[in-house]
């Protein structure tokens, strides 16, 4: 990681929202609470790392992230561009700047009493930060302020791309503060929605008149999303069907009323991630031994490694994975349920994820009834991770919802066939009967039919590696979904200029 030699020099000049150069490359500033080059907690850590990286041949696009602990740990020199103030109960911070190796910009704010931690970006050891709703206004303020043309920074954006709810805020901030910045909120996990007691109003210089139910009011408390999504120019969700799904009361988690009317308005708009180019098996990087879907034989020995890494025995039998968060929303009762079946039949299942303790103890449970045959790893390796998909003949992903899911598309490129639940991303990106097996009900009824059916298929030789072959050709790469973005960001742009003209 390099600091940057001066400030912003390969920015464009700075200039007022309704002048901006016809021709001229959209300024894009990318709001994240965590990106993968410094800190992740979720897949939205790998995104914020691969779309801005994808844009930057249609965009000038920059990355804005609080200074966490894990941040400046991995930056030692951060060049200090400029002060922003506090408001009412949110301190003030330095925006700081730093240059990755491959030149994409990111600014930091640095507010050590808010950012300064050990932890996740949510949370430490005793659960979420107590103090997130001014951890996150902070971060969202910022945004809003390097929008309003804050001098010293010498860069100013025509758009912000908000990332859930903890730069939802920004939105918000932008209309009460009159700064006449567009802005495309992407809901990665409408689940997530940053809600805080009415109290916060004040702390953190929320007008009175926005709650209500046309602003941040959501039952009672201060929604951070929903204000995200009442005050954002565009809206977005990272598959075609969840953006249906989200406008149903089933996954609409209470907001689906009003994203049904962002919809009708031609404002929601589907746009399923990507992958980063390293998800290759044949690079070989971070897997036992390199392959391709001319010769699998490497394969077999990143199984046998998975194998005896999970301490599970020799066998001919398939090998199930499961890379997941240890949450209700993945279904993972529903594999609970099925595993007698699987080991039955001459299957394995070696897991690793981290999260519910409930979900964990019952993992646990189902492992020691199986030694040898299914095993548990809490936590999570990315090297380990990768292998698995590797080594893996299925992936195991049951989940109740999915906005888009990653580790399908891993799994498809290293030619493990996904056995998933028919929504969201999952419904998108797995072809039922190709390259993967789709089940609809949430039951283990269901989930034991499309096993069953990989089992059949595990046993016609054929027609499983013209499964893998299929599986691992999918593109998965950011190319579409980076040009729907850039196409999102000329409307909001251009929408705000005809609002001026007008």
């Amino acid at each position: 990681m390099a600091s940057a030699a001066s400030a912003l020099s390969i920015g464009v000049q700075a200039t007022a929202h309704s002048g901006v150069a016809i021709g001229a490359p959209s300024r894009v500033l990318y709001v994240t609470p965590e990106t993968s080059d410094f800190v992740k907690a979720g897949g939205l850590g790998d995104v914020s790392a691969a779309l801005p990286r994808a844009l930057r041949g249609r965009c000038d696009v920059r990355v804005l992230l609080p200074g966490y602990r894990q941040v400046l740990q991995c930056c030692r020199t951060l060049e200090i561009l400029g002060r922003l103030e506090g408001l009412a109960g949110i301190p003030q911070c330095d925006i700081a700047q730093v240059t990755m190796a491959d030149g994409l910009v990111a600014y930091i704010v640095l507010a050590p009493s808010l950012y300064d931690r050990d932890g996740t970006p949510y949370g430490g050891p005793l659960g979420d930060w107590s103090d997130n709703d001014v951890r996150f206004a902070r971060l969202a303020l910022a945004a809003v302020e390097i929008a309003g043309g804050k001098r010293e920074l010498g860069w100013r954006p025509d758009l912000l791309h908000l990332n859930d709810w903890p730069t939802a805020l920004a939105a918000g901030y932008a209309a009460w503060r009159d700064t006449p910045v567009p802005s495309l909120l992407t809901i990665h996990n409408l689940a997530y929605q940053g809600l805080f007691g009415p109290d916060c109003l004040d702390r953190l210089g929320i007008p009175a008149g926005a709650f209500n139910i046309d602003g941040v009011e959501f039952h009672g408390k201060v929604s951070f999303l929903k204000a995200g999504i009442s005050f954002a120019s565009e809206i977005s969700t990272v598959s075609a069907t969840y953006a249906q799904e989200i406008t149903t009361a089933e996954f609409g988690c209470g907001l689906d009323g009003l994203l049904k009317l962002r919809a009708e308005e031609g404002r929601l708009t589907g746009i399923i991630n990507g992958i980063d180019p390293s998800w290759d098996p044949s690079r070989g990087a971070g897997i036992a031994s390199p392959f391709d879907a001319r010769d699998l034989r490497g394969k077999g020995r990143n199984a046998e490694q998975v194998r005896s890494d999970f301490k599970l025995a020799v066998s001919r039998g398939p090998l199930f994975a499961v890379v997941s968060r240890l949450v209700h929303q993945k279904g993972l009762d529903l594999m609970i349920g099925a595993a007698e079946t699987v080991v039955r039949l001459g299957g394995q299942i070696a897991i690793m994820g981290q999260g519910e303790p409930t979900v964990e103890r019952e993992l646990g449970a189902l492992a020691k009834r199986h030694p040898g045959d299914i095993s548990l790893k809490v936590g999570f390796d990315g090297a380990e991770a990768r292998c698995m998909f590797a080594g893996s003949d299925f992936l195991l992903m049951p989940s109740r919802f999915e906005p888009c899911g990653l580790s399908q598309m891993y799994a498809q490129r290293f030619g493990s066939l996904p056995i998933a639940r028919k929504t969201g991303g999952l419904a998108d990106s797995i072809e039922d009967g190709r390259t993967g097996f789709l089940f609809r009900a949430i039951s283990v009824e269901a989930c034991l039919e499309a096993i069953t059916r990989a089992f059949n298929v595990f046993g016609n030789g054929d027609i499983f590696m013209a499964m893998r072959r299929l599986a691992m050709a999918r593109n998965f790469s950011w190319t579409k979904p980076a040009a729907s973005y850039q196409a999102i960001y000329a409307r909001a742009i251009n929408g705000l200029r005809t609002h001026h003209v007008a």
